[in-house]
């Protein structure tokens, strides 16, 4: 691949699954630093999967330690990065159908730390909240950020139509946590309210796929 000529372009730079957050990230951030990498000839676009992933459970341990404010910044390096991959793939001609399955379950260990680690970090710095409420929240949180990724993924591989694409997607749901883990700087319940709402908006979505799906089946 003439990788100058893709450079031009702009396909590059995102993916037609790609919603609001994940776009803008990608098309602001993510290609700034994209085709500095290019010259790097030994750099595979797997290796920067698995940073980017393992960046992100880092954040969560940082979450789970009580330092929400580096929790974020570190998260947010990994939320870019993670658009990075791709985007060299692309540009570098090496875009494969492994490399996209190593990226979406990478994504899934990266995703579960923050989240794990907002649960922790609530428990610890925001014990006005029942424990029983924060650990609920967080276990639905977890199960629901997963569902709705597994399940846009299983219906594409059976051909069924989930309609348009959520605004509960992986994006909206980082971009959460990194915003709440900013915010625990000024009020340390901010943890605990994101929780409750990816507890609620990700499960939400997964019923109406459920019911939109027994719809279409009968």
């Amino acid at each position: 691949m003439n990788v100058t000529a893709g450079a031009e372009s702009t396909s590059w730079q995102t993916k037609p699954s790609d919603r609001f957050v994940l776009r803008w990230i990608k098309v602001h951030l993510s290609a700034r630093i994209t085709p500095r990498l290019l010259v790097l000839g030994w750099l595979r676009p797997w290796m920067i999967t698995l940073f980017s992933s393992a960046l992100g459970v880092v954040a969560g341990v940082v979450f789970a330690l009580g330092l929400g404010w580096v929790a974020g910044c570190i998260a947010a390096c990994a939320q870019v990065l993670d658009g990075v991959d791709g985007q060299f793939a692309r540009l570098a001609g090496r875009e494969t159908r492994e490399g996209a399955f190593w990226d979406s379950v990478l994504d899934r260990y990266s995703d579960g730390a923050m989240v794990i680690g907002c649960v922790l970090y609530a428990v610890q710095e925001h014990s006005s909240w029942p424990l029983w409420l924060l650990l609920t929240a967080g276990a639905f949180a977890l199960m629901g950020s997963n569902l709705v990724s597994y399940s846009s993924a299983r219906a594409e591989s059976l051909g069924i139509d989930l309609g348009k694409p959520t605004l509960a997607s992986k994006g909206t749901r980082s971009a959460v946590l990194i915003l709440c883990a900013w915010g625990s700087f000024l009020w340390p319940g901010f943890p605990a309210a994101a929780l409750i709402y990816l507890s609620l908006h990700p499960n939400l979505v997964v019923l109406w796929r459920l019911l939109r799906t027994l719809d279409i089946t009968r």
